[in-house]
Formats: structure tokens, C-alpha cells, sequence
């Protein structure tokens, strides 16, 4: 039986794309191949040299000019699924059409609510505590050429207790993506 290959998409500190190599370290059916980023700062890059994880660096402007060649160099390493876990780059219309349906994303809210350009880890909290949403959750979606209007493939909430702040949605948002992001990619990997 063939191995899925898994590419994981990160720009920051990485811990939903530690918590996704770890979880296929020694996985029967499927790896993290490879770690993409466009942050040479990235706290990802340290957490994908400690697992041995190949790393594709490249700058923004790589990303946006030269998506074909992004596909080539995914399509090289045999990618089955790409996997977004905090990358914060718009994705190239070529590299979202390359894979119909395999590539995910995962969104610290309940889409559709307060998704879309800008929105992403302390920006979308403050959002919501604004609003005075009663909860908020997490969201796994496919990527389309629009920010966060792929159909949702999963989402689980809680709610907002009196009195919570910031750090206490980011803390409960890190909990739950770590808990259900790999075991939505396992599902997703099935599909492919």
C-alpha cells in the first residue's frame, strides 16, 4: 500500500503543523513530506529540521508570480493533500487547481462568520469578542481562490464563558485544533 504524502503550509510558530507531523510520525498510511513556508523567520522551520522534514522556503513574491512552479516541485515530491496550518499567504489559483479537493485549511472560528482577508489567529478573537458571540470553534474548510468560502468539512464549537479574554479563546482555539486537525486530515486522506 502506497503512502499518502502530506505538504503542510505554515508561516509562524507551527504548532498546529508540529502537533500534524507528530501525529504522522510513524503512521501506517501517511507522512508530512514536506513543510512550505514563506517566513525565513518561522518558528515552523526549526520544528520540521527537528522531525527531519524537508522544507521548501520561498518569499511571497514566489508564491503569488510562480504558483506553476510551486506545483511542479509538489507534484515532484508526490503530494496527496496540502494542508494549511497557519499560513497567512493568499494561495495561487494554479496551486488551488492542482488539487481539486485536497487542500484544507483550518479557521479559528465558525465560518461563515468572521472569515475572509484579514481575519486570521488574534485579529478573528478580537473580532469575536466584539461581537459578543455567545461561542466560537474552529473550522476545517477547503480552499478555494477566496478567503475561508470553501465548503466546510468540519466544525466544533464552545462557548464563550463571562468574563473570558483573549488569551483564554486562543488558548481553548489551540486545544481543539490540536485535538481534531489530524484526525480531519486522516478522513480527507482517505477521500484522496
Amino acid at each position: 500500500m502506497k503512502i499518502k504524502n502530506i505538504a503542510v503550509f505554515a508561516s509562524g510558530a507551527g504548532s498546529n503543523a508540529e502537533v500534524l507531523i507528530r501525529h504522522f510520525l510513524h503512521h501506517p498510511k501517511a507522512k508530512v513530506r514536506v513543510v512550505v513556508c514563506n517566513n525565513a523567520n518561522a518558528g515552523v522551520l526549526r520544528i520540521a529540521e527537528n522531525y527531519g522534514v524537508e522544507v521548501l522556503l520561498g518569499s511571497n513574491e514566489w508564491f503569488a508570480e510562480r504558483g506553476a512552479d510551486l506545483v511542479k516541485e509538489l507534484q515532484s515530491r508526490d503530494i496527496d493533500l496540502v494542508v494549511l496550518a497557519g499560513f497567512l499567504r493568499k494561495i495561487p489559483a494554479t496551486l488551488i487547481q492542482a488539487f481539486p479537493k485536497r487542500m484544507i485549511n483550518i479557521h479559528p472560528a465558525l465560518l461563515p462568520k468572521f472569515g475572509g482577508k484579514g481575519m486570521f489567529g488574534s485579529h478573528v478573537h478580537k473580532a469575536v469578542l466584539e461581537a459578543g458571540e455567545k461561542e466560537t470553534g474552529i473550522s476545517v474548510h477547503y480552499v478555494t481562490e477566496h478567503y475561508d468560502e470553501g465548503a466546510v468539512i468540519f466544525q466544533t464549537a464552545f462557548p464563550i464563558e463571562p468574563g473570558f479574554v483573549l488569551s483564554d479563546i486562543e488558548k481553548r482555539i489551540h486545544q481543539l485544533e490540536h485535538k481534531h486537525y489530524p484526525l480531519v486530515v486522516e478522513q480527507i486522506l482517505e477521500q484522496c
